[in-house]
Formats: C-alpha cells, sequence, structure tokens
C-alpha cells in the first residue's frame, strides 16, 4: 500500500508541476485554463491528479485507485542470461584472483581487483534471481564452453603458468575478449529478455565492464 501511495503522490506532483506550468503561460497570453474541482472535505479519500496519456487531460481519482506500472514477467532468455552470466563472472574471478601473484603491473593487479569485487557480489544476486524465480542455477544442457568471450582450457592454463610481463599481456587480452563476450550477452537479454529488472542489472554490467576495457588498454601492456 505504501509503495501505491508513493507513486500515486510521485505522478501526482509531477502533474502538479505541468499544471502550473500551462496555468503561468495562460496567464501571459490572456487565456484562463479550468481549474480541477475543489476536493470533499467530508471524504477521508485521498485525492490525487493522475497524468494522461500524451494529448489526453490529467484525471483526478482517489490515491488507493492508482496502481503502478505492471512490470512484464520475465521469460526464458532471461534465464538463460542469469545462468550464463554467473559461469562467465566465475572464470574472470578465477582469471583476476591470478595477478595478485602473478602480475608485474600495478594497474592490472588494480583492475583484477576491482573485477573480482564487482562480479562477485554480481553472481550473489543473479543466483538470488533465480531463486526467487524458482529456477535452476544451471542448464545441464547447456555448453558453457560456447559461451561469447569464455576462454578455453589450454588458454586457462597458459595463464596460470605465466608471470610478469607474459601474464600481464595475457591476462589484458583475455579479459578484454571475456568483457567484449560480456557486451554480447547483455545484448542479447536486451533485445530477447523481457523482466526490467534482469534488464537494469544487464546495463549496470556492460556499463562496468566497458570502463574496465578502456582501462585495461590505457595500460599499453598488450
Amino acid at each position: 500500500m505504501q509503495h501505491r501511495r508513493a507513486w500515486a503522490l510521485t505522478a501526482a506532483t509531477l502533474a502538479l508541476v505541468g499544471a502550473v506550468g500551462v496555468a503561468v503561460l495562460a496567464r501571459a497570453s490572456g487565456r484562463t485554463e479550468p481549474t480541477a474541482a475543489a476536493p470533499d472535505p467530508s471524504s477521508s479519500a485521498v485525492r490525487v491528479l493522475v497524468p494522461g496519456r500524451p494529448g489526453e487531460s490529467a484525471t483526478v481519482t482517489d490515491a488507493d485507485a492508482v496502481r503502478p506500472p505492471e512490470q512484464a514477467p520475465y521469460n526464458k532468455a532471461d534465464v538463460t542470461y542469469a545462468q550464463m552470466m554467473i559461469v562467465h563472472h566465475v572464470q574472470a574471478i578465477e582469471m583476476a584472483d591470478l595477478a595478485p601473484e602473478r602480475a608485474a603491473n600495478d594497474g592490472v593487479r588494480n583492475i583484477a581487483a576491482r573485477i573480482s569485487a564487482a562480479q562477485g557480489p554480481e553472481i550473489s544476486v543473479l543466483r538470488s534471481w533465480l531463486a526467487g524465480r524458482g529456477q535452476p542455477e544451471s542448464d545441464p544442457g547447456h555448453d558453457h564452453s560456447t559461451m561469447p568471450g569464455m576462454q578455453p582450457a589450454d588458454k586457462m592454463a597458459a595463464l596460470k603458468a605465466a608471470t610478469g610481463a607474459d601474464f600481464d599481456r595475457m591476462f589484458v587480452a583475455m579479459m578484454t575478449e571475456h568483457h567484449f563476450g560480456a557486451q554480447a550477452m547483455v545484448g542479447t537479454v536486451l533485445k530477447e529478455g523481457s523482466e526490467q529488472i534482469l534488464a537494469e542489472m544487464a546495463n549496470e554490467t556492460a556499463v562496468e565492464q566497458v570502463s574496465e576495457i578502456r582501462r585495461m588498454r590505457d595500460l599499453g601492456v598488450s
């Protein structure tokens, strides 16, 4: 009830601001605008202004009658994205956790720490999102090695064996490719998914990883 009332009052505020602007313009041009009827003092209901659709006037109604916009339900694309991104993030963290002992460049170590700090909590959120909808954390029928940006076993083994400048170059190249893969996955869920909550999460992931790609390029270790 508090959520609906808060939404209704927000809508009323926006409508009222718009009405004030119209009234000011009307006075400047010598015209008068109709005003809303005064509220009935005997009524205990909270009356609010609800903005109309484009070209329509605002209406006055009880706050309890106002409904927030309905969220579209999640679909298969949303579930697949969450399942795949968990695995994708796990590999990124595996790569990042190698940096403290193997990297020679302080910038590489800093970016690796940033990746671990960001993607660990994101994994927890995605797991909670799936659990809250009664969905499994993974799809046994999906081949995760085919996901965009996923690094094959031989390259992961080579990264784990590398140290110093060699590690830095391999890490930047592999993590950049990994991040670009995540961008592709975000693009797919934004196009095919239906739940706004997950779309917002995906957008945040994309923004963060674009920033990290730029930072890795600026290191000049490739």
